[in-house]
């Protein structure tokens, strides 16, 4: 039985993703530090079982991560452009939300950089997606983490937000099986969050 699960651990770290991620968005009070909590527990998990790819030099990383980074941002901005031009009452939802879960201090962007970004992409990719490789084809892997990543932010009943997770995931999974390199992705995730909400936020 112990051997079957480490050979299938999505059996039971899905189910306990959803749980945790439901946890942390219960509460907007505790939320930074319960989504740091999960975040913490399924990064020690993924690392157990599955080997993290590293094979592109710093100095590439960076670039690249730089680069994709600044289109992740601007693909965010463009497809919220959009969103404004349908019926849907997009800015308000998107207020509503960044009211109850935005980094507002110091301590939020230190767990984002250090925590939250690194946790999510060895999770979401370096665990989810590559245990899925198992099942399915590269780009059915890839496109089914990246729904279930939406899906767990979906949680926080941010619909449009989970939408842009999934886009995000879809863009970053295929990336790290370009580059075969988690820093890469970490560094993309972390240039598209600054741009997001330090640098040049979104106007509503």
């Amino acid at each position: 039985m112990i051997n079957f699960f480490k050979r299938h651990p999505l059996i039971l770290m899905l189910p306990l993703a959803f749980f945790l991620y439901n946890l942390a968005f219960e509460n907007t009070a505790i939320f930074w530090y319960m989504y740091t909590f999960a975040t913490l527990i399924l990064m020690s998990l993924a690392i157990i079982f599955v080997k993290i790819f590293d094979e592109l030099a710093t100095w590439k990383s960076l670039v690249y991560g730089i680069i994709f980074g600044a289109l992740l941002y601007g693909l965010f901005i463009a497809g919220y452009q959009l969103l404004l031009l349908t019926p849907l009452n997009v800015a308000n939802s998107i207020e509503r939300f960044l009211s109850r879960f935005s980094p507002v201090s110091i301590w939020h962007y230190l767990l984002l950089m250090f925590i939250i970004v690194p946790g999510e992409e060895i999770f979401w990719r370096g665990l989810v997606q590559q245990k899925l490789k198992q099942y399915a084809s590269t780009p059915i892997a890839i496109l089914a983490s990246s729904i279930l990543f939406g899906l767990a932010l979906a949680l926080g009943g941010f619909w449009s937000g989970a939408l842009a997770g999934i886009v995000v995931s879809l863009i970053l999974g295929f990336l790290y099986e370009w580059k075969k390199s988690l820093p890469v992705i970490i560094v993309a995730h972390l240039v598209m969050i600054v741009l997001l909400f330090l640098i040049m936020p979104l106007s509503i």
